[in-house]
């Protein structure tokens, strides 16, 4: 089965859009994401809608980020994908009415809820502002003044 990896990769562009003041264009964000621009524009309409992002039409136009970082958490944006399924195992429910099946079901149930609160809870206390800072440890950590290794910023 396919990992859902969209949380992943807006966090990562929403981090690129970070380091610059200029708007970026839907063409240039998906060249660094070797991806189509539609899927850009379509995933950032979302958060536009959840007031996470903003966008300008015409020349110099294009999508920032629209609050600071300290006030974006990744449950934020969680929420603004529609709530990807966390979780890729489910139930087997083959043999309805089975006490076996009702029995290992329900344990699952439990954990699989318990871990689904637990993750959502983490996606609450971690902001944008912090991933953005520990970006930046590991870039002077490794060494890097300079050109980030698929960087949309030519001035880097």
């Amino acid at each position: 089965m396919k990992r859902d990896s969209r949380l992943s990769g807006v966090l990562h562009v929403l981090l690129h859009m970070a380091e610059t003041n200029v708007p970026m264009t839907s063409e240039a964000l998906a060249n660094m994401m070797k991806t189509n621009p539609v899927v850009i524009r379509r995933v950032l309409a979302g958060l536009r809608e959840h007031q996470l992002v903003c966008s300008a039409k015409g020349h110099g136009g294009g999508w920032q980020i629209c609050r600071e970082l300290e006030t974006i958490t990744l449950h934020d944006i969680y929420r603004a994908l529609d709530e990807p399924t966390l979780l890729a195992m489910g139930n087997r429910t083959e043999a309805p009415g089975c006490l076996v099946e009702e029995a290992v079901n329900n344990a699952l149930n439990q954990a699989f809820h318990e871990a689904e609160n637990l993750l959502l809870e983490r996606f609450r206390s971690v902001t944008l502002a912090q991933l953005s800072a520990d970006f930046h440890q590991r870039k002077q950590a490794r060494g890097f003044s300079g050109h980030h290794e698929h960087s949309i910023f030519p001035e880097e």
